[in-house]
């Protein structure tokens, strides 16, 4: 008890002169500089921060920062865009004008080394997506050029890995045992002023009702995370990390600075990913094999449910892992693997963050009553390609749409490649084109679109969503 009240002593004193050195530094920067007039007499400084208080030493983040520190590095990407005119390619109107026919785009960041021996580094993926070059700075001045090794986009994490000696690492906590209140501290090159540390707690985690962003488990903390710290450490007090810096939340924009919403990857999630991207390059997810809907009230009161909560499935598809472990239509989710699941969205979430072997206990309602079921998962399809679907959309390769689109409120697939010549061309899909319905049927996912193709049908019309707008294209 002694122990715990002389620590409560130091840091309510170290609180109360970190307020006093701010407001006098404030008090100086706001008076404008004036000639002092010689001192009579040069007096020795005698002023020194206390190393104790009670006997007890002045809590410090210094020893582990040494540590740390030399693991998290700054990352300068390079990106040539090409620069449009009024007049296209007209090389004569570019030599008039001096418009050259590309720039050069620069963005900054943060990564995290953590593997020594191999060189490797975690980022986010947005920190070097469609990047030309990626160069890596150490924490002793190095550059380096990194090699890029793989991302996942819709988890927003990417591998690189650097050629370099003497590299130092950062250990990896297991960050599915933080709580909420447990300290943290965020390294990183926020706005590229160099490596800088912000410390906070943990406000929350799980967080996954962030706007535009894929797949989600955040850990949220109160960290200052600026622009520029993105793909930099969250580490805990031991200096082991617990998450990849990712994002901060404001209304205002992030440019108008941090409140104190700061957003990082659980490092066990980031790990996961980047154990897959090193065998074999490729992320594979695991999927139930259903559709659901949000409980609303009118199926609320329908179900005789207590509340308007959980995930209802409205399919079972056949061969599917939920099948097989006994789910059926009407069935209401509301929980999996202890985990709440508020509405379809939450559930879906949740499959996209786990292997396609992994087990999962889920808690339903069904005719009203508790029941708990696990099953298993299967490998979620990447592509499929048009020719095994329906010989009227041979050439077109049909992808997941990116969860940053799903969160816009779209539900269906993407239309990745069309070979030029092919049928798929000659019926009017184009790359890029989002696949909401078919007249086969609905679907939200490819699972889904596969699923509605199996029925034979003499007439297959897409509605197809390009540049905004929707439009029906019969495949012939």
């Amino acid at each position: 008890m002694k122990t715990a009240t002389k620590t409560l002593l130091a840091l309510t004193a170290a609180a109360a002169f970190g307020g006093f050195a701010a407001t006098g530094l404030n008090l100086m920067l706001e008076q404008p500089a004036q000639a002092a007039p010689t001192p009579a007499a040069a007096v020795p400084a005698a002023a020194a921060l206390p190393t104790a208080v009670n006997g007890v030493p002045m809590p410090s983040l210094a020893p582990m920062l040494k540590r740390v520190l030399p693991a998290v590095v700054s990352v300068n990407t390079k990106q040539r865009v090409r620069v449009n005119t009024p007049f296209g390619d007209d090389p004569v109107f570019r030599r008039i004008f001096g418009i050259p026919a590309e720039r050069i785009a620069q963005s900054l960041g943060s990564g995290v080394i953590v593997d020594a021996q191999r060189g490797l580094v975690l980022t986010n993926n947005h920190v070097v997506e469609d990047a030309d070059e990626v160069q890596v700075t150490l924490a002793d001045g190095r550059t380096l050029k990194a090699e890029f090794v793989g991302n996942d986009a819709d988890t927003d994490i990417a591998l690189m890995r650097i050629p370099a000696q003497h590299l130092t690492a950062i250990p990896v906590a297991n960050s599915d045992q933080l709580q909420i209140g447990d300290f943290v501290v965020a390294i990183g090159n926020p706005f590229g002023v160099g490596q800088t540390v912000t410390s906070g707690i943990v406000s929350a985690v799980g967080r996954n009702n962030l706007p535009g962003a894929g797949y989600q488990n955040f850990i949220q903390t109160d960290a200052s995370i600026n622009p520029g710290n993105s793909g930099g450490a969250l580490v805990n007090l031991n200096g082991e990390l617990v998450g990849i810096n990712t994002a901060s939340f404001n209304p205002r924009g992030s440019m108008a600075g941090n409140i104190g919403l700061g957003f990082a990857i659980p490092a066990n999630l980031a790990t996961r990913i980047k154990d897959q991207l090193l065998n074999g390059g490729v992320v594979r997810r695991g999927t139930l094999g259903i559709d659901t809907q949000d409980v609303d009230a009118r199926i609320a009161k329908g179900l005789g449910l207590a509340e308007t909560r959980g995930a209802v499935v409205t399919r079972v598809y056949p061969g599917s892992a939920a099948g097989a472990a006994g789910l059926k239509v009407g069935d209401v989710v509301t929980a999996a693997n202890g985990q709440a699941i508020d509405n379809a969205e939450a559930l879906r979430n949740f499959q996209g963050l786990q292997a396609p072997d992994a087990k999962v206990a889920l808690d339903l309602l069904r005719d009203g009553k508790p029941l708990q079921i696990t099953s298993g998962l299967r490998e979620a399809p990447k592509a499929l390609d048009g020719a095994q679907l329906d010989a009227r959309l041979t050439g077109a390769s049909f992808a997941e749409l990116p969860e940053s689109l799903r969160r816009q409120g779209l539900a269906g697939v993407l239309v990745e490649k069309v070979e030029r010549g092919s049928r798929a061309q000659q019926n009017y899909l184009q790359p890029g084109d989002v696949i909401l319905t078919a007249s086969t049927g609905d679907f939200s996912d490819l699972t889904g679109f596969r699923a509605s193709l199996s029925r034979s049908s003499d007439q297959l019309v897409l509605q197809v969503l390009r540049n905004g707008r929707a439009y029906n294209v019969p495949m012939r």
